[in-house]
């Protein structure tokens, strides 16, 4: 059950938030380990609204700070409590006091970060197991904090590629939906009051408005309905969600960009994995649920059923045919030098590089194409518009 709640801090000030409890004795239990005391709470139906998601930023300031307690030498307990002291987020906070509240009842920092899997995705807890179990906990949260910084900063650029083009796009179309709805039905009567044979791209652009002035609520409903369909059937039918992540690899420009994303995503956790000790087949099958593309996660599965099978890695990867060149070159120099982590951060690093260049060669382009192509939708409505009365204006001298 959840619960929206009023206390007390050790300063007397006093919070709201909310937080999930068996019952009442349960909250006050609950607020007591964040050093709170209730003052009044009811129950929540709904967390709708009022849960926020724990946002990566968050993620890396408290992997940070974990990583510096802990090199200081400060107790796991103590240090995770004063980060739970330390967090504004209400959601975040609760998750922390569990995983306190399961260390203290014997579990061990993996064991308890597993059991918030929205918080704390398979690659974390894996890493955090293998620090633990090499004694490396501090070297290893340093290499995680510098991951999630690495892939906030990597879907950041990728949300680059996207929301430039689409925002001008939805200019241009709002743009066109005025021409068609306000400007060319005002020359309608105009046009044919003349009397005259009215051209073939005049009749289209009638025909055009004439749909948008009808059917707007069509053209409105129509994107978002179709967005929410494919959505829908990609959540529920793998065939076509295979189809889907396959097309987003090859349409151009984004595709291409999209695929080097993945693969430098996929380069960058394989070599955390490896490098932390975890053995090559778990690091492929747990790389196949971070890659977040089926048709890279299905190669991946050949991949890693090859290797099992007792082919060479840099082989196996080339097989499957989904791996550019330079994965594979770089694969086969870490398999024959025995550093593979240390290659596949140079496909990290190398492909960052190139996504960097591509996304600043997209946004440079898109603004002349959707220019172009504002200005060529401009000369064919003013063309099919003037062409007639300029021939009725010829036919009068």
């Amino acid at each position: 059950m959840r619960f929206v709640y009023r206390a007390a801090d050790g300063q007397g000030k006093v919070q709201q938030g909310q937080i999930e409890a068996a019952n009442m004795a349960d909250l006050e239990l609950r607020l007591g380990r964040l050093g709170m005391t209730l003052i009044h709470a009811k129950s929540s139906n709904s967390d709708l609204f009022g849960r926020r998601k724990i946002s990566r930023r968050e993620l890396i300031t408290f992997t940070f700070h974990l990583e510096q307690l802990t090199r200081a030498g400060v107790p796991l307990l103590e240090g995770l409590a004063d980060l739970r002291d330390s967090i504004d987020h209400p959601v975040f906070r609760e998750v922390i006091a569990n995983v306190i509240e399961d260390i203290e009842g014997g579990s061990l920092l993996s064991q308890a970060l597993a059991a918030h899997p929205k918080v704390f995705d398979v690659v974390f807890v894996n890493l955090i197991r293998a620090g633990e179990a090499s004694g490396e906990l501090a070297e290893v949260l340093k290499n995680l904090t510098e991951s999630i910084k690495w892939q906030d900063e990597l879907i950041a650029q990728a949300k680059k590629v996207v929301m430039y083009p689409a925002f001008v796009a939805v200019l241009v179309f709002c743009v066109v939906c005025f021409l068609m709805v306000y400007l060319v039905p005002q020359l309608v009567d105009f046009i044919k009051s003349m009397k005259q044979e009215v051209p073939l791209n005049t009749q289209i652009l009638l025909w055009i408005s004439d749909f948008f002035v009808h059917f707007w609520w069509l053209i409105i409903l129509a994107p978002p309905s179709v967005f929410f369909f494919i959505r829908w059937r990609v959540k529920t039918d793998p065939a076509f969600r295979f189809k889907v992540d396959g097309w987003k690899l090859r349409v151009p420009p984004v595709g291409s960009i999209l695929h080097k994303i993945i693969l430098a995503r996929f380069a960058n956790f394989f070599a955390l994995l490896y490098g932390a000790g975890i053995p090559i087949l778990d690091c492929i099958r747990i790389t196949q649920g971070i890659v977040n593309n089926t048709v890279i996660a299905d190669a991946l599965q050949r991949v890693e059923a090859q290797i099992r099978e007792g082919q060479g890695v840099s082989a196996s990867f080339e097989r499957v045919g989904m791996f550019p060149p330079l994965v594979l070159r770089m694969l086969r120099v870490g398999e024959n030098t025995g550093q593979l982590d240390h290659a596949l951060l140079n496909v990290s690093y190398f492909y960052n590089r190139d996504i960097k260049e591509a996304i600043e060669r997209v946004q440079a382009l898109v603004e002349p194409t959707m220019t172009v192509i504002l200005g060529l939708i401009l000369a064919w409505i003013m063309s099919s518009v003037l062409g007639p009365i300029f021939d009725t204006i010829s036919k009068l001298r």
